[in-house]
């Protein structure tokens, strides 16, 4: 079930701390995670989605946990793309470690079905997204092509 799963690792020169308010906070994600940004309490069973900058949802699900600035489990269903909503909800994990004056990011994006469009999807999405949310916090400028919705979606 290889092909089910998707784990990503990064390490970013950066605290916990800031690391957890730029995978949540919105004015950040809008700099890195093309224009979307995410709306929730934070709290376990709280509601979760992404907004895409023209009102659409893009995905939508629930917090499983969260333990800032270490760790966030959610469920997750894209809503924009008739064939990925009908395979419904995977699981995503953020983890933060800090090793020396880095942190490591590990991504864990997972689903109960193999052969999953949604999880073929995410392992070409995440780690641009990564990139552009690494040079960001290391450079004060995400990637170019991650700073707006593509037009053609």
């Amino acid at each position: 079930m290889s092909d089910s799963r998707f784990v990503y690792v990064t390490y970013i020169r950066t605290t916990p701390e800031k690391l957890w308010n730029a995978l949540l906070d919105p004015e950040f994600t809008r700099q890195y995670w093309v224009g979307t940004w995410q709306e929730s309490d934070w709290k376990p069973g709280a509601p979760w989605k992404i907004m895409i900058p023209d009102g659409r949802i893009a995905d939508s699900g629930e917090i499983i946990e969260i333990e800032p600035p270490r760790r966030l489990v959610l469920s997750w269903r894209n809503e924009f793309i008739p064939e990925m909503r009908e395979e419904g909800y995977s699981r995503m994990t953020y983890e933060l470690e800090p090793v020396g004056e880095s942190v490591k990011l590990t991504i864990i994006h997972e689903m109960d079905k193999p052969g999953t469009k949604f999880i073929a999807s995410v392992s070409n999405g995440w780690p641009h997204l990564l990139s552009s949310l690494k040079t960001l916090l290391e450079t004060g400028e995400s990637l170019v092509e991650t700073r707006r919705w593509p037009e053609t979606m």
